[in-house]
């Protein structure tokens, strides 16, 4: 057993697993080290390593570990969106909090929220998405990103004036690369959805509010 793999079995016997209240669910049960299969255990492995530092049993990867295949690929998807492309951390966390907000994902909201403050996303910003308002104080490429964000989720179909725009600011692999952040975490929510997962309580991160139709 590699070094690495202990580390993760130890973390199952001393508390290291989420708190009260985020794993209140009996969909994808959790599975315990001794019970993964050699390819579940390598992908296991390979998340609790930097940058990501995940452990198997929290969701969504207490849900990824039943196909470490497709785990993997959404794993890649993931590394790229959040740490390869060129768009600041501001702007791809905006992403992720607008997919969020679209879902009404709280488990998403609460991992990202912080992370996009400290990016350098103005709080205000946030604050209006979580209450389903369209965010005041947008900088000029946050104001492309949730324009063709809600074009797209809202009414399927983007207009030529965005996209012009987004490709004139983000140029043609900006976009698909934030598209491809926020299908990702499409997929993402999804898998919490069904796994009924429930986020533990943070009172540092602004619930979100039902939304409302769409601004």
């Amino acid at each position: 057993m590699s070094p690495l793999f202990t580390i993760a079995l130890v973390a199952l016997t001393v508390g290291l697993t989420p708190p009260a209240g985020a794993q209140e669910t009996k969909r994808f049960p959790e599975l315990r080290a001794d019970q993964l299969t050699p390819e579940q255990k390598k992908w296991a492995e390979s998340i609790a390593l930097p940058p990501r530092n995940a452990k198997f049993v929290n969701f969504p990867y207490r849900a990824y570990a039943y196909s470490p295949e497709l785990a993997q690929r959404l794993q890649a998807l993931s590394d790229y969106g959040r740490w390869n492309t060129e768009h600041p951390a501001r702007l791809s966390e905006f992403a992720i909090l607008i997919t969020a907000r679209q879902w009404s994902s709280q488990w998403i909201w609460r991992g990202h929220y912080a992370r996009a403050i400290k990016g350098g996303l103005n709080p205000r910003v946030a604050l209006d998405l979580a209450a389903g308002k369209r965010p005041a104080g947008m900088q000029v490429d946050e104001t492309l990103l949730y324009d063709l964000a809600m074009q797209v989720y809202r009414d399927k179909a983007v207009t030529d004036a965005t996209y012009d725009a987004a490709v004139i600011k983000f140029g043609e692999r900006g976009v698909l690369d934030l598209l491809g952040i926020m299908g990702y975490y499409d997929t993402v929510a999804m898998i919490l959805i069904t796994a009924k997962a429930v986020p533990p309580f943070d009172a540092n991160v602004p619930q979100l509010q039902p939304l409302a139709a769409a601004k």
